[in-house]
């Protein structure tokens, strides 16, 4: 059994989801990238083997039971334990997007199957892997738009940027991560919530501010926490965010 840690990254095979494991791999960090298409999944690990990085590919559709349990098996079959699960796989589909009070119930059940369900489904089924880690983390990837404190706050910089659907799901992913780490308290376990910024992806566009280099930071310093470090948060580049 290898004695290096494990990172299984879902929607890993582009932005930042790969850039994430670029970096993690950087570190010695051996990485499997989760994703939907098998052939753009292996490229994604191909891509990494090309930087040095020990990767490779895992098909993990998270809103698929079979997809997710098929992938687990797998990852216990070759290692035996995941040290890392970054739940980084989301959608944000702008044009589902409307006023609260006229969210289409379909698109709202949509974004939440990939970002709220698909999340707690792919961490239930990892979960007895990541029992056998000697110093398990879970990196749940969320948003500034999840907060209810920052979208209740005129002087938020998000106050007026209302996307009722994903907003939501993101609160959801919040929730979870709270009650998660307070059920893993005192093991050496640590599930924390990362908000990667404003990033230039397929999702964030061109005119966001943040390159995917420093989109995939938060990730990385929660994925490798110290024992001394902290569970139940939510942050971005170290500074714990309003709930």
């Amino acid at each position: 059994m290898t004695t290096q840690r494990i990172a299984l990254i879902t929607g890993g095979n582009k932005g930042i989801g790969l850039e994430t494991g670029r970096q993690l791999g950087a570190q010695g960090v051996t990485i499997i990238i989760g994703a939907r298409d098998a052939a753009k999944g292996k490229a994604a690990a191909d891509q990494l083997k090309a930087k040095g990085v020990d990767a490779r590919s895992v098909v993990l559709e998270v809103t698929n039971k079979a997809s997710i349990d098929a992938a687990a098996e797998h990852v216990g079959r070759e290692f035996g334990r995941l040290d890392i699960l970054i739940n980084n796989a989301g959608v944000l589909n702008y044009a589902n997007e409307h006023v609260a009070s006229g969210v289409d119930l379909g698109a709202l059940r949509e974004t939440f199957e990939t970002n709220f369900f698909g999340l707690v489904a792919v961490t239930q089924a990892f979960l007895p892997l990541i029992k056998k880690s000697p110093a398990g983390r879970i990196v749940n990837l969320t948003s500034i738009l999840g907060s209810i404190a920052e979208h209740a706050d005129p002087n938020s910089p998000i106050y007026h940027a209302k996307f009722a659907a994903y907003d939501s799901s993101k609160a959801a992913v919040n929730m979870f991560t709270q009650h998660l780490a307070h059920e893993l308290r005192g093991t050496s376990i640590k599930v924390n919530a990362a908000h990667p910024g404003w990033v230039k992806t397929d999702m964030g566009g061109p005119e966001a501010p943040m390159e995917l280099v420093d989109g995939a930071k938060t990730s990385v310093a929660l994925a490798t926490l110290p024992d001394s470090g902290p569970s139940g948060g939510f942050y971005h580049m170290g500074v714990h965010m309003r709930w």
